[in-house]
């Protein structure tokens, strides 16, 4: 139960951006919520906007820390771990998608719609936790591809290059493909 809601914590963070981008786009500021607010800059309107994405993900690297733990890095003491690809880049474009599409949309009723959608694909693919923000802070995203050919994607901090030094102690389970490492 605890990693389902871990899980749809995550997907939310990932996508929440679509959210700021509509709102900066639309410009919907704080100043019309309170009469105070009422000559505050836009500027920090969207700053506070992108801040609540920011906060959130810092919480879920926290929340994290409560997944279970697991290996993947060695089997009978020999690397399990064939290959390493970098996974950084290969989101850009879906992730930029996601931009262009909270710049299209239109009216608020079309942006929960699609909002909607894109949250229940990116739960349902259990692949794609992939949440630029974590590059922030400090994060690089992986695909390992494991001695039976299984491709995993990992999120962690460390550089990796050589498949046969890689180790991951505090390694936590997201689902079955993704992985956290909690090692600084």
């Amino acid at each position: 139960m605890v990693n389902l809601l871990f899980r749809l914590f995550l997907t939310f963070n990932a996508t929440s951006l679509i959210l700021v981008v509509y709102l900066v786009k639309t410009e919907k500021v704080l100043n019309v919520l309170w009469w105070r607010l009422a000559n505050l800059p836009h500027f920090v309107s969207y700053s506070i906007y992108f801040l609540i994405p920011v906060v959130l993900t810092f919480l879920s690297l926290l929340l994290s820390k409560w997944l279970a733990n697991d290996s993947i890095e060695k089997e009978n003491g020999v690397s399990a771990i064939k290959e390493i690809e970098q996974a950084n880049n290969a989101y850009l474009p879906s992730y930029l998608g996601y931009f262009f599409v909270a710049l299209s949309v239109p009216y608020c009723d079309t942006l929960i719609f699609v909002f909607a959608i894109l949250f229940l694909f990116t739960f349902l693919s259990q692949t794609l936790y992939f949440n630029p923000l974590f590059l922030l802070f400090g994060y690089h995203f992986y695909y390992l591809t494991t001695a039976n050919n299984i491709k995993i994607f990992l999120i962690t901090k460390k550089q990796l290059k050589d498949p046969s030094k890689i180790e991951f102690p505090k390694l936590k389970r997201i689902n079955d493909f993704t992985f956290i490492d909690q090692e600084k």
